[in-house]
């Protein structure tokens, strides 16, 4: 199968069995895996980010994975140069690159002709959107942006709020939106790949989200947000992950510890849910069903 391809990517929303599949694909077809996650990027995030542990590896070369300080910031740019430039490493040793995550955008940016262009950034207009942020609210800025480009809205969330105002930014300064942008590429494929999709019942895979979040409390979740919380690290990329923003906005006693937890899992579901339009309506995957046994799962895969 794997003689066909350049690539091949593992995709689907979080908590359905990504990484288990991946290292079993890796073994069979003698892969080296590529992160997809925009958060596993950053050291010190592990048990939020489901991160893969040494042991889980058992042995397969992984990449991507804590290359930066939770301080520092990663475009989707970043992301495509770094990918690139590590396939064509894995490629030439003979192997064959694998991505497995559950950021869209990043893994549809790799694989096709996505070309991001930074503008001249005007600290004013950008000073202009915080002010209102902070004076508004994140919904009443999402709204603004919805109002001028309701394509690029609906691909961000509210509370992402530095990718809210850098839009509004891009669709003041320039004479076309950047959803306009958009259509002109991404639509080209650069690699010969193939995206395996994993997916199961909605309910089904919301069970699964809630026990994970429960599990990684266990797993001492609040000591290792806790960890950063107190190192001062604030307003940073990194610490708008879920997992992380709803246990800071407890520590800053915005919410009892109870509501933060169910804050959590509810933005894990709704973050499944917004990953599984994306994937649908984005890319062309090749969907399985992760609810069969996992035996029966890798056989009709591997055929």
């Amino acid at each position: 199968m794997t003689k066909n391809y350049d690539v091949i990517a593992i995709v689907g929303p979080t908590a359905v069995g990504k990484t288990a599949l991946s290292i079993e694909l890796a073994k069979k077809y003698d892969g080296e895996i590529i992160n997809g996650d925009s958060m596993q990027v950053y050291k010190d995030l592990n048990i939020g980010t489901a991160k893969i542990t040494e042991e889980e590896m058992d042995g397969v070369p992984h990449h991507l994975l804590d290359i930066l300080e939770p301080t520092d910031t990663f475009s989707v740019a970043d992301y495509q140069k770094a990918v690139r430039e590590k396939m064509a490493e894995i490629q030439s040793r003979g192997k064959l690159p694998i991505i497995v995550g559950g950021t869209g955008l990043y893994v549809q940016a790799v694989l096709f002709d996505f070309r991001f262009t930074e503008e001249k950034i005007d600290e004013t207009v950008r000073q202009k959107y915080y002010d209102l942020l902070a004076q508004q609210g994140p919904e009443a800025m999402h709204e603004r942006l919805r109002a001028v480009d309701a394509e690029t809205a609906a691909t961000i969330h509210p509370n992402n709020t530095r990718r809210v105002i850098r839009a509004l930014e891009m669709a003041e300064h320039s004479e076309s939106k950047k959803s306009d942008d958009a259509q002109h590429q991404g639509q080209k494929a650069l690699y010969n790949h193939k995206i395996i999709g994993l997916n199961m019942d909605r309910d089904l895979l919301y069970e699964r989200i809630n026990s994970r979040v429960d599990i990684m409390m266990e797993k001492g979740l609040e000591k290792e947000v806790r960890a950063l919380y107190d190192r001062g690290i604030r307003d940073t990329q990194a610490i708008k992950a879920i997992g992380y923003k709803e246990l800071y906005d407890y520590f800053d006693g915005k919410m009892d510890y109870d509501v933060a937890i169910e804050k959590l899992k509810q933005n894990s579901r709704r973050y499944a849910k917004r990953q599984l339009t994306y994937f649908r309506n984005k890319m062309d995957v090749t969907w399985f069903d992760a609810f069969l046994p996992k035996e029966k799962i890798y056989e009709d895969i591997f055929q």
